[in-house]
């Protein structure tokens, strides 16, 4: 005979059944679903705002060639045929000695079909797409020379003069420099873990470099660390400490700030503590002016 308590949590486990198979459920389901969902936004944000608009510039241009290069469009026989234009100027009671309506009607006839036509080829639309790639590439190789380089100067001084420009420029310009990092000249040369705000508190930071001098004169062999914040990591504080009270943490630059931008739930796989809840602990910064007997200890290597 079983007893009451056995009997009572029998239900609660069979309630509990369907609701951790369904949050399963979720946390299966859930990533791709998210993937997908931002990549189609931002499909759907680059065809309407960069795709549509150089589409329809194309299209423009090509109805315009009949009107601005006649003999272009007459070699390549770019227009309204003429058994056709007859018979619209029929339908729309216009004499073919007007000459004024009859080229306004050809115009009109022949962007319904230049229309009609990308409508019924759908991925015409991606000419678009390709041509944004090939102005960001022409750009990229013109800014990579002098000339492109002293215009594009130019250019941030005229955008920085710009009395409501000036305002919004520069932080944007910050997020993309962030954002878009060249493997050539990397922003951060590390991964360190700090005390910061104050001992015994331990954040997630980057080595940025020497600190200035003034500050190098009062604390010797000091490095400065840029402390990035959640869960927008573009932002956080600047501060300078020596470099044994650092430790150095064996992850990417893009780890910490997924790290960061998580609030420390993505975790990279190789820093996840095992069963036995032990986990290795990454030496400090080694500095070469000093002999690893000199650098000092932390609290965390005192404790393991």
């Amino acid at each position: 005979m079983m007893s009451g308590d056995q009997g009572m949590s029998e239900p609660k486990q069979r309630t509990k059944q369907p609701k951790r198979a369904f949050l399963r459920g979720l946390a299966v389901l859930l990533p791709s679903v998210l993937t997908l969902w931002l990549i189609v936004k931002a499909y759907q944000f680059i065809d309407s705002a960069i795709a549509e608009p150089i589409n329809r510039g194309i299209r423009t241009a090509f109805i315009q060639i009949p009107r601005l290069f006649p003999e272009v469009a007459e070699i390549f026989a770019i227009g309204t045929e003429e058994d056709a234009l007859a018979s619209a100027a029929k339908d729309a009671h216009i004499a073919t000695t007007d000459s004024v309506s009859m080229h306004a009607l050809a115009n009109e006839l022949f962007t319904d079909s230049v229309n009609t036509w990308w409508l019924e080829h759908p991925w015409m639309n991606l000419l678009g797409l390709l041509v944004a790639a090939i102005i960001v590439y022409i750009c990229g190789r013109l800014v990579g020379g002098f000339l492109g380089r002293a215009l594009y100067r130019r250019l941030e001084k005229i955008m920085v003069a710009v009395p409501v420009i000036r305002k919004v420029y520069p932080y944007i310009k910050q997020l993309v420099d962030f954002l878009i990092i060249d493997s050539d000249s990397p922003r951060y040369s590390r991964v360190v873990a700090v005390e910061y705000p104050r001992r015994g508190i331990w954040s997630v930071g980057f080595l940025t470099g020497d600190p200035m001098q003034t500050i190098q004169n009062k604390i010797p062999d000091s490095v400065t660390i840029f402390i990035p914040s959640s869960p927008t990591p573009f932002t956080g504080y600047t501060i300078t400490v020596q470099r044994k009270d650092t430790i150095d943490l064996p992850i990417s630059v893009e780890e910490a700030i997924r790290f960061a931008v998580s609030g420390g739930v993505l975790v990279p796989d190789h820093q996840l503590l095992d069963k036995s809840g032990d986990a290795k602990v990454p030496a400090k910064i080694g500095s070469p002016k000093q002999d690893d007997t000199n650098t000092g200890s932390s609290p965390i290597e005192e404790k393991n």
